[in-house]
């Protein structure tokens, strides 16, 4: 998948779980209907909405030289009811 880089688990990506919803940090030059596009054809299932937001990149420093990271951007996308990504599913224990 070109456009999708890595799940992402923070505390409220797991939270989102519940709600059907799952966290993913894209390039940042991908449109919404291409990741739509991935995700349905890679996780074989059915995305109803798309909600994104860009996080900056952060400061690096080199010895006297300051740098930065490359900002990146970040989908929460939301499945039908019935459909789950099963690798990236909370288990109840």
């Amino acid at each position: 998948m070109d456009g999708i880089k890595y799940a992402v688990f923070t505390d409220k990506s797991i939270r989102l779980l519940g709600k059907n919803q799952y966290t993913f940090n894209v390039e940042s030059g991908s449109t919404r209907t291409e990741i739509k596009h991935w995700v349905e054809l890679f996780f074989g299932v059915k995305v109803i909405a798309m909600n994104s937001h860009r996080l900056p990149g952060k400061g690096r420093r080199m010895r006297p030289i300051m740098g930065h990271t490359m900002h990146y951007r970040r989908m929460i996308i939301t499945l039908q009811p019935g459909y789950s990504i099963p690798p990236l599913r909370k288990q109840r224990t």
